[in-house]
């Protein structure tokens, strides 16, 4: 089972606590920006684009956990830039887990051997390691040569040391659905706990503009990647989700389930689009037009987007007020 057992009830009785209470928007996991500053710069990737000052800028570990009380939210992603250069990645992910979030520490893994000792392996951890391809494929992804090495070396040795790991893998027009479907055979091969993937998504000040997927052609790429999977292929997602991709189920975004909190404030309205910033998650959630957002409102900068950021949240909570949906989930989950 990719996604842990405790994981899957804690966020069930999460959204079941939602409904029953007639809460209609709730996150369901907070991404976490305690830094925009990062030791590589990927074309697909727009936040190393931010002024020099805006690098430097840190979130307190404090500041870390108010947002994590503030949203309430079961699961905390800590993307970047590059977590691991925070000086207080550690105390951190700590403080998170004291509060029993579901704690995935993005990583390009570059860092990751180095800081191990900063942190111990615990169920409420997950390392979430960057892998776009095979050495080849991830190398150009990254714009740097031997990354991959480096990632699957460090891959290993969190295993070794009882960590949970995981692997996020973005996948842009262009790539070659053999290719990818032989990179998920090679982290299978390395026991990784479970994968996790999602459509090229369209950051504005990303400096490769050409590769970002269309709706069909995510649908058509992810038809071929998906087709007949191995049994021993483990998703850290939704069944539902990964259907989504391949065009066998139509969803809405969901932007207020994954909400950001980054060193500007609370990103309205999602983690891809930069309209403006709040100060507390309350202002986000009771002050943002939502009806302007996803692809029904007809917003341009909606229409090709079905990134996980996004969707994920409606598969989740589609599995848990549809009961045909939810035992496919679960029948998935459990194989």
């Amino acid at each position: 089972m990719a996604v842990p057992l405790r994981e899957a009830i804690s966020v069930g009785k999460y959204v079941a606590k939602q409904r029953l209470k007639g809460v209609e928007r709730y996150p369901l996991v907070l991404m976490l920006e305690p830094l925009y500053a990062c030791n590589l710069e990927c074309a697909g990737c727009g936040k190393i684009q931010h002024p020099v000052d805006i690098l430097r800028t840190r979130l307190s570990p404090e500041e870390c956990w108010s947002a994590a009380d503030e949203c309430g939210a079961p699961i905390v992603s800590i993307p970047g830039g590059e977590p691991l250069i925070h000086p207080e990645i550690g105390r951190i992910v700590a403080g998170l887990i004291e509060r029993k979030k579901f704690v995935y520490l993005c990583t390009n893994a570059i860092l990751l051997e180095k800081k191990l000792d900063q942190f111990e392996p615990n169920p409420y951890l997950t390392f979430s390691v960057h892998i776009d391809g095979l050495r080849k494929e991830h190398d150009a992804s990254v714009c740097r040569d031997g990354v991959f090495d480096v990632a699957i070396a460090a891959i290993k040795a969190a295993k070794e040391r009882g960590f949970r790991i995981t692997t996020n893998s973005t996948i842009f027009l262009g790539a070659d659905p053999k290719r990818v479907r032989e990179m998920f055979d090679h982290l299978t091969e390395l026991g990784v706990d479970g994968m996790m993937v999602s459509p090229g998504y369209a950051y504005e000040k990303a400096p490769d503009q050409e590769h970002f997927l269309t709706r069909n052609q995510t649908r058509e790429l992810f038809r071929e990647i998906l087709r007949e999977p191995p049994s021993q292929w483990t998703f850290n997602q939704s069944q539902l989700f990964l259907d989504f991709l391949k065009g066998e189920i139509e969803y809405d975004c969901t932007p207020w389930g994954n909400p950001t909190r980054s060193v500007l404030g609370w990103q309205r309205p999602c983690y891809l689009m930069d309209e403006g910033y709040v100060d507390t998650f309350d202002e986000l959630i009771n002050e943002t037009d939502w009806s302007q957002y996803g692809h029904a409102s007809g917003n341009p900068k909606c229409q090709n987007c079905m990134v996980h950021s996004g969707f994920e949240a409606t598969a989740v909570i589609d599995a848990s007020t549809n009961p045909l949906r939810g035992l496919r989930a679960l029948k998935s989950a459990l194989i």
